[in-house]
């Protein structure tokens, strides 16, 4: 990782691989998540971005999208 890495709280973005680590779940629910419009995502290039806030709002209690 590089030194001056933002925290991960504070970042735009994470990989769906890094959004797996920080919710546990799995990369089948995360992309059900991403096609129901539950998860906000944005692709560049072919990689596609999970939005950070969206993962927190995603997890808020009270919400049943998961």
């Amino acid at each position: 990782m590089f030194e001056n890495a933002i925290p991960f709280a504070q970042r735009l973005t994470c990989t769906v691989d890094e959004a797996c680590s920080a919710t546990g779940l799995g990369r089948t629910k995360l992309y059900e998540l991403i096609g129901d419009g539950s998860l906000a995502t944005t692709t560049i290039g072919r990689r596609r971005l999970v939005f950070v806030d969206s993962l927190r709002a995603l997890l808020e209690p009270g919400n049943a999208a998961a």
